[in-house]
């Protein structure tokens, strides 16, 4: 399993690989596929070299949302059947994804094989990328806490229902306290009313600073990297497999990713 470094990679590439950063979510059906993708369309337009990697492994739908229709996937090159030179494609968007394959019930459970091949596969890509977006599963499964423990930095994505937040706050203390995260990023999807973000942010941090950061010596930061307003053309975007960013780039919600992408190209580690 090998892949060449792009001559035309960028000089944050070249110091030393992709920043790598986990899309994951409490629950389902909160927007976070859709999120990575136009994050990763938001970065590209800034000259980034951006992968998306669908580490959804055996529930995927990248492919869906992007409306893509790969013959290749990372159960090809995890059999062996193609190498992921192959497997990479370009996207609408100007970035590059590497898609799963849907509804492969041997990848519902983290065995032996597939940990050292996703890890491996991760650690190829880096040097081509100067992000390496990882967009994983939602909940708290070995398959989805192994992905995210791939990443450097973290973002969580919640709508502000409250289902939603109570399993992005459980979300946020397993890997505070299994992975010792001290530092974890919130995207509020979604969101009502400006500012609302902000309020969500607060509320969860004082939660989680008083049973994960309670620790002498020991302190838990949850940093708010944006919210994207509710905006009607995101279902229409959804419903016609389009990128908001790229037929509905003045949008109020699309405007929320190009925050974010700017928010994440100027800030430090959530490390």
């Amino acid at each position: 399993m090998s892949i060449t470094p792009s001559p035309a990679a960028s000089p944050t590439a070249k110091r030393g690989g992709a920043r790598t950063l986990a899309v994951t979510s409490g629950k389902g059906g909160v927007g976070k596929t859709f999120v990575t993708a136009n994050l990763a369309a938001a970065l590209a337009a800034q000259g980034q070299r951006v992968l998306v990697l669908d580490a959804d492994l055996g529930l995927a739908n990248l492919d869906v949302v992007l409306n893509l229709h790969p013959k290749l996937t990372l159960h090809d090159v995890f059999t062996g059947k193609a190498s992921l030179e192959q497997a990479i494609l370009p996207a609408p968007g100007g970035f590059h994804v590497l898609l799963a394959g849907s509804g492969m019930v041997e990848y519902s459970r983290l065995t032996p094989e597939v940990r050292d091949k996703l890890l491996e596969i991760v650690e190829i890509v880096k040097p081509r990328f100067d992000w390496v977006l990882l967009d994983t599963g939602a909940g708290i499964s070995d398959v989805v806490l192994f992905a995210v423990s791939l990443a450097t930095d973290v973002m969580v994505v919640a709508t502000p229902e409250p289902t939603s937040l109570t399993d992005a706050y459980a979300t946020i203390k397993v890997l505070a306290t299994q992975q010792d995260r001290r530092h974890v990023g919130l995207l509020v999807n979604q969101a009502s009313r400006a500012g609302e973000g902000k309020l969500i942010c607060g509320q969860l941090q004082q939660v989680l600073q008083r049973f994960v950061g309670s620790t002498p010596g020991q302190s838990f930061k949850l940093e708010l990297l944006g919210e994207v307003r509710i905006d009607g053309t995101v279902r229409q975007a959804v419903l016609k497999r389009q990128l908001l960013l790229e037929h509905y780039p003045g949008c109020e919600a699309a405007q929320g990713v190009k925050a974010l992408a700017a928010r994440l190209l100027s800030g430090g580690s959530l490390a």
